[in-house]
């Protein structure tokens, strides 16, 4: 894929809509042309222990953050018209659309992919396992803040460059 955006989600609790940080990495002829990072202050405002220990974002890190139509606003602009990479996608596509719904926003249908599942149909039995990290060291890339938004749609956006 030449033209596409990474996308990752990080959430405050076990609801998919409780999105507390964005990545995004725009793809566009094969080039890194973006990036975007913010928090996002879920509605409510409730973090499961178990959540802090994945991504080390706490309630207080999001308590002045915009909430996800404030964030989203902005985010849409730059992946208009782009197909969607994720790695699972099936998570947050899940996350996506379930802050739509919990904003009552009407869902435009996006177009996403997996670089979770390409690399199953890439690499099968090479790999010990499919998981970000792994992906993306056999792609050259090395994920050091794993579970950051961001660096996790950069560690996406460059395997989705080598292997989609």
């Amino acid at each position: 894929m030449k033209d596409f955006a990474a996308i990752d989600f990080e959430t405050a609790n076990r609801h998919s809509c409780s999105i507390c940080s964005i990545g995004i990495v725009v793809v566009r002829d094969g080039r890194i042309t973006n990036r975007f990072y913010r928090l996002v202050h879920p509605v409510p405002n409730y973090y499961s222990p178990a959540n802090i220990s994945v991504h080390g974002i706490h309630p207080e890190d999001t308590e002045a953050a915009d909430t996800f139509p404030e964030v989203w606003a902005e985010a849409i602009q730059l992946i208009e018209g782009l197909p969607l990479v994720a790695h699972w996608s099936r998570f947050d596509e899940g996350c996506l659309r379930a802050a739509y719904q919990r904003f009552e926003m009407p869902y435009p249908e996006f177009e996403f992919h997996c670089t979770c599942m390409a690399s199953r149909r890439t690499f099968g039995r090479m790999l010990p396992n499919h998981k970000l990290p792994t992906v993306a060291r056999q792609c050259g890339f090395n994920l050091e803040s794993h579970h950051h938004a961001l660096a996790d749609a950069e560690a996406c956006a460059a395997i989705a460059m080598k292997i989609l």
